[in-house]
């Protein structure tokens, strides 16, 4: 039987949800543990989590290694992988990289929409891509086996992370554009150079990035991941969620504006809607990701390639991604002078 991996979630964390990842035999999950926050604010958040883990000790642990997704399954628990969905957690500080592994981070993206020190954002009129600390970040993410994320990233930027980094990329939250037009979903070009570069792909169920919206069907989904299969390869999709289950509309409003501007930036939505859209009537809650397994077949997918997007290629992903690789010189853009 194959594991059951989300590969991205930002919810309002509880026991009801931890319970709710158990009644659906979740084997790991990929959780957003900052945005805007700094190390100090997203050591805080760190804190709140171990709190859980001592709590919660019969559903939930730290996951740190892949053979951590077989320990969660051996013990009936959920393996919690932490991931950054912006690099403000590091600041300016390129030795945080390291720092925030130790922690047990194991996801960051170079920008969430916007500019950032790494990065041009999928919202950026121009896509400058990757900065000279860019790719310093990313020789030193992929030194300690901090796996580089492009989910919010414009397509400049992501082709030359995947150009850049010496270990395979991901985007754990995303669709192809080619099925539904959204600033965030990648080009068909774009994964297919994942594809052949070993990157990975987490496709999402928000409603802003679905067609139909939250009117989508999971036969129009399980459909698009047929396609993406096609596009990145059998063994480099899996799911990605990207749930808010249970979150506050004044969430929405921290994630798209932080504290870059003053302004109300409705990203994807508009003043009329500007809080969490509805999710589609056949995905609320861990309790569905299951559910997903009928589709895929449904849509032409073998037994194998089901397994691998249903959790067996993020466990693979995994693996080969959290472990420390040797060190690589950094070479300076600068010629000696």
């Amino acid at each position: 039987m194959s594991f059951l991996i989300d590969g991205l979630q930002y919810a309002n964390w509880s026991e009801k949800i931890f319970r709710q990842m158990r009644e659906g035999g979740v084997d790991a999950v990929h959780v957003t543990i900052t945005y805007h926050e700094t190390f100090r604010e997203t050591v805080l958040v760190i804190e709140k989590w171990n709190r859980w883990f001592e709590q919660y000790p019969d559903l939930i642990f730290q996951g740190r290694t892949a053979d951590d997704v077989q320990v969660a399954r051996d013990t009936g628990r959920t393996a919690i992988f932490f991931g950054s969905q912006n690099p403000s957690c590091i600041e300016d500080d390129i030795g945080l990289v390291e720092v925030m592994h130790t922690l047990g981070l194991r996801f960051m993206q170079l920008t969430y929409n916007n500019q950032s020190l790494l990065a041009s954002g999928c919202y950026e009129d121009e896509d400058t891509g990757l900065t000279r600390m860019g790719r310093a970040v990313v020789a030193e993410m992929n030194r300690v086996g901090l796996v580089v994320d492009m989910s919010h990233s414009g397509e400049r930027s992501t082709i030359e992370a995947i150009e850049h980094s010496t270990r395979p990329i991901a985007i754990s939250h995303a669709n192809p554009a080619s099925w539904h037009a959204a600033l965030r979903n990648k080009s068909d070009d774009l994964l297919r150079a994942l594809g052949e570069n070993s990157g990975f792909l987490g496709l999402s169920v928000y409603p802003h990035h679905l067609k139909g919206g939250s009117s989508c069907t999971l036969q129009s989904w399980c459909d698009m991941a047929a396609l993406a299969v096609d596009l990145v390869g059998p063994d480099g999709v899996g799911i990605g969620t990207d749930l808010c289950q249970d979150q506050p509309d004044s969430i929405v409003e921290w994630m798209r504006v932080g504290r870059w501007t003053k302004a109300i930036d409705y990203g994807e939505g508009s003043a009329a809607n500007a809080g969490f859209p509805a999710m589609p009537n056949w995905f609320h809650d861990n309790r569905d990701l299951a559910g997903l397994r009928a589709g895929l077949r449904a849509a032409g997918l073998d037994e194998a390639t089901t397994d691998g997007v249903m959790g067996n290629n993020w466990h693979a992903f995994f693996g080969r991604s959290f472990g420390a690789q040797s060190a690589i010189p950094v070479k300076s853009d600068r010629a000696a002078e």
